[in-house]
């Protein structure tokens, strides 16, 4: 009788076999991956034991003419000589369009506000920065799978609590291009709470501060056996490091009454800004200086100074915290602990004001830079069913309401913010005129009254609907969130029961079509990485291969004829010209007639090894 293998809702036939998640934490500054490994989450460093990734991508052109790219360390070293090219902090204008970025006149980019979202300018065409984040997000993957050299069942990848659903589906995308199957979005504060829950059992009323280098999120989570439901979220998806940066960047130059004219300049100081700042975590002052067009900056800067700068930024993160607590109707003292998230949290004057308005020395146990990350690893073990002793229930909420637009330009709210998702609401609404046998939904998201102040996330048409008198109609409009936090939308005429409905897709403009494209030229770009790499290591072993011949020349090259000697010279020179053509094939094989042609050579040596060995010696001593 044959048996059937069967196994936990979600957990794997085999109860042997584990598949690879991974959380990563798409920051605006730096980015990582994590995983959980013999029981315990921890990020996963790359070939130089760094486990930290600048969220930065350079675009440049080699000798050929062809598009190359720079990812992390090696981007970032060039982005005060190339800033045209060298694209940073590309997270804060994920979904979004020109309008949308303030501070857009003070970056050193040309930007082009395509349809729907801003594109940058570099010498490999208009970008988007789904385009960017997806290779950072590749870069990631390709760790992780060298890690585990293995494929990657999926991702859970973060998202600060505050983004919109166009942000969340700018992210989805980026992630589809780099070749991610999406297990979750998570909200950062949420992934930072079960990294401190998980590991230290807490339980309780937690407030997780999270600033980051672009944006600030608070979230109010009630932790208790397990459970993490978020109570209240608020933030700013456009504040974070990178305007503290700016801020004494500005202040620097009026000090030293200079002006930063061209990109580079932009870019030059904006670098020993940030490079001073982190300085002065652990030192009371520092000197920031660097080298501009106009001159030489050079200023000190001391901790006290850098506070007073910073101070309307920490005050508006504050007020942010106010507007939750009050959403939540707690009072400060209420709230048990203070989780600290972010690069920007280690800032001294940052740690300090959320002490104070809390009353407490907030939690620093882990690693801020790490923190979301090991806790989406942890939720990303869960979804793919390697835990075996069962998950913890996640809570989470939406971050802004959902609504639609009625007559007058008004929002009509369908879910409000703070919702627990998924979940579904719906209401019945009616026609507007005698007659009328269409119906137009418009799809908002926002806090504000007027839809002009909120977001559009779609718009489409019921149509059909029986000619009735003005308001005989009744059209119910179903709004479903699922646990990523990506709405649709169903709009149905209950008499007659026509129907029309719509996903909301990325509301920035990309189509189908176009993000198809995109994955099609990631393709191609990753085949181009497969073949350099082959190159790559194509080189390393001729350089091996030449390296061992030229020992082996200057140990026993007096074995070798002229004529034997001229040919290994010949061959060794091939190498070296196609080292330098870049030709994989030609390599490969100039390497293998080196190989081919030392052979003789290397059973001479052997001969002469053996003889060396024997030499004075008796029959039976061998």
């Amino acid at each position: 009788m044959a048996l059937l293998q069967i196994s936990e809702p979600g957990q794997s036939p085999d109860p042997h076999q584990r598949r690879i998640a991974v959380g990563i934490d798409l920051g605006t500054t730096h980015s990582l991956v994590a995983s959980v490994r013999h029981g315990a989450a921890e990020c996963l460093p790359d070939a130089q034991g760094r486990v930290i990734l600048p969220s930065a991508v350079r675009y440049l052109l080699d000798d050929r003419g062809q598009v190359r790219r720079q990812i992390g360390y090696d981007a970032i070293a060039q982005q005060a000589e190339d800033p045209l090219n060298t694209i940073v902090s590309v997270k804060r204008f994920m979904g979004r369009k020109l309008a949308d970025l303030p501070d857009a006149g003070r970056l050193p980019y040309q930007f082009e506000d395509q349809p729907g979202m801003v594109g940058v300018h570099t010498v490999a065409g208009v970008k988007s920065p789904v385009e960017v984040s997806a290779e950072i997000l590749a870069n990631l993957r390709q760790r992780a799978e060298d890690t585990f050299n293995d494929d990657l069942f999926g991702a859970v990848i973060t998202v600060p609590a505050y983004f919109d659903d166009a942000q969340r589906q700018a992210t989805k995308d980026a992630a589809q291009m780099a070749g991610l199957n999406v297990l979750r979005l998570l909200n950062e504060p949420t992934a930072a709470a079960i990294a401190y829950g998980l590991d230290n059992g807490a339980e309780g009323l937690y407030a997780i501060y999270d600033l980051g280098g672009g944006t600030f999120d608070i979230s109010l989570l009630q932790l208790s056996r397990g459970v993490f439901e978020v109570v209240a979220t608020g933030g700013d998806s456009a504040l974070g490091g990178d305007d503290i940066d700016h801020i004494l960047a500005d202040a620097a130059l009026a000090e030293a009454k200079m002006e930063a004219v061209t990109p580079q300049d932009k870019r030059t100081v904006l670098v020993a800004a940030r490079r001073t700042k982190e300085k002065l975590s652990t030192d009371g002052n520092a000197h920031l200086s660097c080298a501009l067009s106009g001159g030489m900056l050079s200023v000190t800067i001391t901790r006290e100074h850098l506070a007073e700068l910073a101070k309307p930024l920490i005050d508006k993160t504050l007020a942010s915290v106010k507007r939750v607590l009050r959403d939540a109707k707690v009072k400060a003292d209420e709230v048990k602990g203070v989780v600290m998230v972010g690069g920007s949290t280690r800032m001294p004057a940052v740690r300090d004001a959320v002490g104070a308005f809390f009353g407490q020395t907030p939690l620093t146990d882990l690693n801020p830079d790490e923190v979301v990350a090991l806790g989406a690893a942890i939720q990303a073990n869960l979804l793919a069913g390697n835990n075996t002793q069962g998950e913890h229930l996640l809570l989470d909420v939406l971050p802004l309401s959902l609504g639609l637009e009625t007559m007058g330009g008004l929002v009509e709210r369908i879910i409000p913010r703070n919702t627990p998702i998924p979940c579904a609401r719906a209401q019945d609404f009616t026609t507007f005129k005698d007659g009328q046998t269409a119906l137009a939904v418009h799809v908002v998201q926002g806090e504000r009254e007027q839809v002009e102040y909120c977001r559009s996330l779609a718009r489409f048409e019921l149509r059909g609907i029986p000619p009735m008198a003005a308001g005989a109609a009744r059209i119910r409009v179903s709004f479903q969130v699922d646990a990523d936090g990506l709405l649709s939308v169903s709009a149905k005429e209950l008499q007659s029961g026509v129907e029309a409905s719509v996903v909301v897709k990325p509301s920035y403009g990309l189509s189908d079509e176009q993000v198809a494209n995109m994955l099609r030229e990631g393709f191609t770009t990753a085949a181009e990485d497969m073949k350099d790499r082959a190159l790559r290591e194509a080189r390393v072993e001729a350089e091996r291969m030449l390296e061992a011949t030229r020992t082996a020349l200057a140990a026993d090259g007096d074995l070798l004829s002229a004529e034997q000697r001229a040919e290994i010279d010949r061959l060794m020179a091939q190498i070296g010209q196609r080292c330098d053509r870049g030709d994989l094939e030609a390599l490969e094989a100039a390497t293998k007639a080196l190989a081919h042609g030392t052979e003789a050579f290397a059973a001479e040596r052997m001969n002469r090894s053996i003889r060396q060995a024997l030499a004075g010696r008796k029959l039976d001593q061998v």
